[in-house]
């Protein structure tokens, strides 16, 4: 949490057939006390599945930070479901990124404000 933000645009597509990412938990740009329930729903388009092994999740700093070994044991055909998760104080962008076995992908980027 220390590092500095992460610098540049994020780049987005507007059409995706990619799986749809939704954060469940906490709620986006809404001041929140740790422990936080770290809660993101996948859902794939049409007849494609969600590939759990493509699924990344990112702590958008400078570096960019890997947090994907740490939710591995949480990481789901369904989504992500982390639970009790001690966060620092602060404004924290992730960027989580997921597959479907057709190889199409989304990308998904959520700040998190944590209060002290």
């Amino acid at each position: 949490a220390a590092l500095p933000a992460a610098s540049g645009a994020l780049a987005t597509r507007g059409i995706s057939r990619g799986p749809s990412v939704k954060l469940i938990s906490p709620e986006a740009d809404t001041p929140i006390s740790s422990p936080i329930d770290f809660k993101v729903h996948f859902e794939a388009r049409g007849e494609g599945k969600i590939d759990p092994a493509s699924v990344k999740v990112v702590y958008m700093k400078s570096p960019f930070v890997d947090l994907t070994p740490r939710l591995k044991n949480s990481i789901s055909t369904n989504g992500i479901d982390f639970t009790k998760a001690e966060v620092p104080p602060g404004s924290h962008t992730i960027r989580v990124t997921v597959k479907d076995v057709d190889g199409r992908e989304t990308n998904s980027v959520f700040t998190l404000e944590v209060n002290k």
